[in-house]
């Protein structure tokens, strides 16, 4: 009798059978991948997005790369601004004033008081009495920038005998001679020439050397201006009278002085009133001779050089000068601006030719 065997299943229905008994997770095990027709079509919209992301991107860079300006060659990177050093004048200029004032008076003992100016005068011993000179109305005439934060300060000071020696000098000259070994107590106006450094990071300056004294600066050439011959002024003038009566006010503190203003120009008055009476004394015009009793043509503009005689309450009479600049509105002149300096003439003066 033969033993019953079960008939083989056939090759399509074992695997049906299969996955139809295990599932999902017996497909896991045998390194399946199972997708979701929806999961499916989102995947391929996405990489069809990116393709064309892609395609679109390319040409705009390359476009963009075409048009950026080429680099120069060695070209060095802008110097970011926390690195960039301000060098100015008025620093040194005053370093250089407090340094001459306290190295006229200092002396022997006294060499500390310079130490905050000069750190190197711990190896110096002075000889001269302390406070024996005293620095008065000092002013920095000159600076010159020797190398990028090394200054050459040029100080003008006004030296005269401190109380003590004021006294002694006072003495020794009663009943001498004027002339060879009389002592001159009265202020003497000399020069100083200061070597100051910069002393990094912004903390300040220093001196690199004790004062230099030097002879004064040359005198310079006058100025030349860009107006015509001064002429005496006439009050009879419109703009003669106009500028008189603007500077009374201006000067004294009498009268309004916006009613002398061309609209829109913004002057006030100083105060306090430093004078009781202003009177001008003559006029010159830029660019030619003054035009007396000009047309007040509507809109028409004049710069004058205006020369006044200020007498103050005490009867002392002051010369000024001012540069206007005068409007015409309404058939009178009205002053338009208060020029912060004489314009300068831009042509060589045949004396200089």
């Amino acid at each position: 009798m033969k033993a019953w065997r079960r008939p083989p299943v056939p090759k399509e229905d074992w695997t049906a059978q299969t996955v139809q008994h295990d599932g999902p997770q017996s497909a896991a095990r045998a390194g399946w991948v199972t997708v979701s027709t929806g999961a499916a079509a989102n995947l391929t919209a996405v990489l069809r997005w990116t393709a064309w992301a892609l395609l679109i991107a390319g040409p705009v860079v390359g476009i963009a790369a075409w048009l950026r300006p080429p680099a120069a060659a060695g070209a060095v990177p802008p110097t970011p601004r926390a690195s960039v050093v301000v060098r100015d004048a008025a620093g040194p200029a005053g370093f250089a004033e407090l340094y001459v004032s306290a190295y006229v008076q200092a002396g022997k003992g006294s060499e500390a008081s310079l130490q905050p100016y000069f750190p190197n005068i711990r190896d110096l011993t002075l000889e001269a009495t302390p406070g024996a000179q005293r620095a008065e109305r000092l002013a920095a005439v000159r600076v010159k920038e020797v190398s990028p934060g090394y200054w050459s300060v040029t100080v003008a000071a006004r030296i005269s005998a401190g109380s003590a020696q004021a006294s002694k000098a006072k003495g020794s000259t009663t009943g001498a001679p004027e002339g060879a070994g009389a002592v001159d107590a009265r202020e003497v106006l000399r020069y100083f020439q200061v070597p100051v450094t910069s002393a990094g990071s912004g903390s300040g300056y220093v001196a690199a050397a004790l004062p230099a004294e030097v002879a004064s600066p040359n005198a310079g050439e006058a100025a030349p201006l860009d107006y015509g011959t001064p002429v005496p002024a006439d009050i009879r003038d419109r703009a003669a009278a106009a500028v008189n009566e603007f500077l009374a006010a201006y000067l004294t503190g009498t009268g309004e002085l916006d009613r002398y203003l061309s609209p829109g120009t913004d002057i006030t008055q100083v105060s306090p009133a430093p004078y009781a009476q202003v009177k001008v004394t003559q006029l010159a015009e830029r660019g030619g001779d003054f035009r007396a009793n000009a047309p007040v043509t509507e809109g028409a503009r004049r710069e004058l050089l205006v020369d006044a005689g200020a007498t103050d309450s005490g009867g002392q009479v002051r010369p000024l000068t001012y540069a206007l600049q005068l409007k015409a509105r309404d058939g009178r002149w009205e002053i338009a601006a208060l020029d912060a300096a004489p314009a300068l003439s831009t042509t060589t003066s045949k004396g200089n030719s």
